[in-house]
């Protein structure tokens, strides 16, 4: 995302996508791509988290990336982090629907996919 000509690295706040090397990492990171790519974004944020990146809900046109995101079941409500009390409802109803990767068997959320890998990397070096 570009603000005034500079780069800025955004986060969407509330919600945490598969990573790349996750299943459906790829298919979310083109789902939220197809959101935005060509219309002008919006930025709702107040912070920055420890990495410099800004945390945001996102609005590319009228839509709210970070809600489409969770809707089409491409990313996950991050817990300890959301501050939205309707994204909730709006996952359940994407499991219920088996849509995205809810159509896994048992999709393993980012925060613990990370976690493993943290474990495994620390364990091997």
């Amino acid at each position: 995302m570009l603000s005034k000509g500079r780069p800025v690295k955004v986060r969407l706040a509330n919600i945490d996508a598969p990573e790349k090397k996750q299943p459906f990492g790829a298919r979310s990171k083109q789902s939220l791509s197809d959101l935005c790519f060509g219309r002008d974004a919006t930025l709702d944020s107040g912070k920055q988290d420890r990495y410099g990146r800004t945390v945001a809900v996102v609005h590319c046109g009228d839509v709210n990336a970070n809600v489409a995101q969770v809707r089409k079941g491409m990313a996950w409500v991050y817990p300890q982090y959301n501050h939205d009390p309707a994204l909730p409802a709006i996952e359940a109803a994407a499991r219920n629907s088996r849509v995205g990767l809810w159509a896994e068997r048992d999709p393993l959320e980012p925060w613990l996919f990370r976690k493993e890998r943290k474990a495994r990397s620390s364990y091997l070096n």
